[in-house]
């Protein structure tokens, strides 16, 4: 299965390009319509399914797609030898694509994916991505907390090791870094603050106080442009995912009125490109990351006039359809026996 020329350097993450496809399809209601048909879905449901790859001592996740995999060997296994091991990102949106393709999980690994986690968190509390080293930061953090909050197990992760991770990456502006000493940004903002309202109910230690919550929210509204569009960071152009970035933040931490919904979606019209997709920024190259994101951002903060901008409603933690994230919260645990 190739892709087209503009997209080949994403071959390596294959599952999150997925993610980003279905995404739209869900927000935009085309996966109820008539125009999918089942077939199509069970050969996605099997081309996912066929990414999850185990390991006795590592445990179970998944992997990119089937770049740089051998077709000599078993490929449902991998050691620290395999050049396409899991990965934790791809593991969060294998089990959303999942879930938006209404899959039963009747073959996931639960058990396995739990030890996956708890091999991958390092001793200062972040999470590798994959079991054997790699990226470290919020990111990967986010993607722990979300696949044990739809797998209603959190014991995959160290949580007091988790937020002092997180605090260690809050930066004076009120946002928050990908690493620590990092430069605030509107994807590690998002990505702390989702973890930290996905953590168990009880959790003190992961609550922000008063004035931190009102330190992160005047950054936020700060990265508005006149344009509509949200900056990632202090003093660069407006890009349409910080809509969803910033914007989500601004939602999870109750403060959306303060938001200008009317001119968010006005930026994001204005980098649709002609033939389909939407770009960064105007007159860019359109991706399938920026054009499901930048339809999040709406699906947040959908404007009141225009029946075009319509979508499905948004759950701001999951990052997915209300209605794919019901479903992964019923059929993504353990079932009861």
């Amino acid at each position: 299965m190739g892709l087209p020329g503009s997209q080949v350097e994403i071959d390596p993450s294959k599952l999150a390009l997925a993610f980003y496809c279905l995404g739209t399809l869900d927000l935009t209601g085309q996966l109820a319509d008539q125009n999918t048909r089942e077939s199509e879905k069970e050969l996605w449901r099997q081309w996912i399914w066929a990414q999850q790859t185990r390991s006795e001592r590592h445990g179970t996740g998944f992997r990119p797609g089937n770049y740089m995999t051998a077709i000599d060997g078993p490929v449902d296994v991998y050691s620290e030898k395999s050049e396409n091991p899991p990965q934790i990102i791809t593991t969060y949106t294998a089990l959303l694509s999942l879930a938006i393709l209404r899959d039963d999980f009747t073959k996931l690994d639960r058990e396995g994916i739990i030890k996956f986690l708890q091999v991958c968190q390092n001793p200062d509390g972040s999470f590798s991505s994959e079991p054997f080293g790699g990226d470290a930061d919020l990111r990967t953090m986010y993607c722990a907390f979300v696949i044990s909050s739809m797998l209603n197990d959190w014991s995959g992760i160290r949580l007091p090791d988790a937020f002092k991770f997180i605090k260690s990456c809050r930066t004076y502006e009120g946002g928050y870094g990908q690493i620590p000493f990092a430069e605030s940004s509107g994807g590690p903002t998002y990505c702390a603050l989702a973890s930290i309202y996905l953590a168990p109910e009880g959790d003190e230690a992961a609550k922000l106080s008063d004035s931190e919550r009102k330190q992160t929210i005047r950054w936020l509204i700060q990265n508005q442009e006149p344009s509509g569009g949200f900056r990632g960071r202090t003093n660069k152009e407006a890009d349409a995912c910080y809509c969803f970035w910033c914007g989500a933040s601004l939602s999870i931490l109750k403060a959306r009125e303060l938001t200008c919904e009317l001119s968010l979606s006005r930026f994001i019209a204005s980098c649709q490109f002609k033939f389909g997709g939407i770009s960064k920024a105007p007159n860019e190259h359109p991706d399938p990351y920026h054009t499901y994101l930048s339809l999040a951002a709406v699906a947040v903060y959908p404007p009141s006039n225009g029946q075009s901008w319509q979508l499905q409603s948004l759950d701001p933690l999951l990052n997915a359809n209300e209605e794919t994230s019901k479903w992964a919260r019923e059929h993504i645990p353990q079932p009861a026996s």
